[in-house]
């Protein structure tokens, strides 16, 4: 997969694809059959998205809400086959583009695309006044073709983010992936902690959530894919999502345990999956206590992980 990231400059073996647009935070089904829709076309398969996300950008000091990073979605989108990924940068001067300026010099002049699929509730431009109606007259104005994609309709009602976020809000995990179509997944690389799971027995591959929507806080049962270094490969663990309440803790951040493995993750990439929540984050009465609960979680994990 090819990274384009100025509209200005595209070569020309980067010209004439077939585009989903949007935002795809979670890459989730909703987004998956938009994409779809695009790969049936006869050209190469491309993804036109944004970074920062434009509500980041508007909204800067606002809680965090990305289901994914930047890097986590490429990953996800290289999988599904897309050959170009257009991440354009988000900034004042592409946010103040009208809605037609917008169809006709990035669209059409600067990426020369011949096909764009949006979902129904597409906005674009200055003010978000652009619709799909007018996208579609665009297109026909500066020569590409529009496909409009109805919002996908699923058993938890409407599949989008918002109700992605909700569900891993109030711990459950198994719906969430029922929309994304997906585990859904922490990506990031190893960081040094205080390294107290390790006294206890039970060290720990410790991620940061900083920028992403932080899911119910507690204890999970987790799938990890170790993506770098002398250890890749696939492994069952547990993990406590969470502030560490025994130890005073202020910023929640992701402590996995790998089963059955020894080994050193520092500075590898980990794309950590939430599975099953298993219970909320206590305080213990004591280190021994915490240890017989940490046994216990184990114990459950691999009776859900070995059963999937």
């Amino acid at each position: 997969m090819r990274t384009v990231r100025d509209y200005q400059y595209v070569s020309a073996e980067d010209r004439g694809a077939s585009v989903a647009i949007g935002n795809f935070d979670g890459v989730h089904l909703g987004h998956q059959h938009v994409i779809d829709i695009a790969r049936a076309h006869d050209a190469p398969l491309g993804i036109l998205t944004f970074e920062p996300h434009p509500r980041e950008f508007f909204a800067n000091d606002g809680p965090s809400f990305r289901l994914m990073n930047a890097e986590a979605r490429a990953h996800r989108l290289e999988k599904l086959g897309v050959d170009l990924l257009y991440e354009l940068a988000f900034n004042h001067a592409l946010s103040g583009l009208e809605a037609e300026e917008f169809a006709r010099d990035v669209l059409a002049e600067g990426l020369g695309l011949a096909h764009v699929v949006v979902g129904a509730d597409f906005c674009f431009g200055r003010g978000r006044k652009g619709t799909t109606q007018s996208l579609q007259d665009f297109g026909a104005r500066y020569g590409f073709e529009v496909t409009i994609a109805e919002i996908m309709q699923g058993d938890l009602g409407a599949v989008s983010s918002t109700n992605i976020r909700n569900a891993l809000s109030e711990g459950r995990p198994r719906d969430a992936a029922a929309m994304l179509g997906h585990w859904h997944r922490i990506e990031g690389p190893v960081l040094h902690g205080e390294k107290r799971g390790r006294e206890l027995g039970y060290p720990t591959a410790n991620m940061s959530l900083a920028n992403l929507h932080v899911p119910k806080l507690g204890v999970y049962a987790v799938l990890v894919d170790v993506l770098t270094g002398a250890h890749q490969g696939t492994y069952h663990g547990v993990a406590s999502l969470g502030v560490r309440p025994m130890f005073g803790g202020q910023e929640p951040n992701l402590e996995t345990y790998l089963f059955d493995f020894t080994g050193d993750l520092y500075g590898a990439d980990l794309s950590v999956g939430l599975i099953d929540y298993l219970r909320p984050e206590v305080k213990f009465d004591g280190i021994a206590k915490l240890i017989t609960q940490m046994d216990a979680d184990s114990a459950q994990a691999r009776a859900i992980l070995a059963a999937l």
